[in-house]
């Protein structure tokens, strides 16, 4: 690929990957909700367990996605594909063995578009390393320090970047929504419109 053309995509791809970081972390958190939801009973401490990883495993996604955007630099280095593709397994795990017709399948949604949005941000942050390996003219490139801006006399075209953020921000969205809504938290959230309906008690209309 030609450089100047790496150097338009790569600020694309890196708006990408942190909208794909956001979704994942938004996503992660409402599935948190939704196991600390569901722990009543004998299987309480384990799935207590899983809620606080799951809502860890999404606060350190949208902490790590703000560090990518604001210093274009990927926090954990050379271990955070590692982690990521660690992740997507567990979520696929959990879609393969979650039994069929029970209220923890309503988390299957959930967890397949966790699932998609972290494999987005492996690809992601993929193409980024090979661009920046492209960039140096061979080499090794560093994991922290993926794509930066355009090399000098190269600008970036805003209107193109504009359109990229945009498409990329929908289909992240996309995504992300259904997630949200299948979680317990999407389940029992005031629908759009709805705010302002209310009875004489001061709670919403059913």
């Amino acid at each position: 690929m030609p450089e100047v053309q790496v150097s338009q995509a790569g600020p694309a791809v890196r708006l990408f990957t942190g909208f794909a970081g956001f979704g994942a972390g938004s996503v992660n958190l409402a599935l948190s909700s939704s196991v600390f939801a569901a722990s009543a009973g004998p299987a309480a401490p384990p799935a207590v367990f899983a809620g606080v990883l799951a809502g860890a495993w999404g606060l350190a996604l949208l902490a790590g996605a703000v560090v990518f955007l604001a210093r274009d630099r990927l926090a954990g280095g050379p271990w955070a594909r590692n982690v990521l593709a660690g992740a997507a397994a567990i979520h696929l795990a959990a879609i393969a063995f979650t039994p069929v017709n029970t209220a923890a399948s309503n988390l299957s949604l959930t967890q397949l578009s966790a699932l998609l949005l972290t494999l987005m941000i492996i690809a992601s942050l993929g193409w980024l390393q090979r661009a920046a390996v492209r960039q140096r003219g061979g080499g090794q490139a560093d994991e922290r320090q993926l794509v930066r801006a355009a090399p000098a006399g190269t600008g970036v075209r805003p209107g193109r970047l504009l359109l990229a953020a945009f498409a990329g921000a929908v289909l992240v969205a996309g995504i992300t929504t259904p997630g949200l809504a299948a979680s317990t938290a999407g389940q029992y959230a005031v629908p759009h419109g709805g705010h302002n309906n209310l009875v004489p008690g001061g709670h919403h209309q059913p």
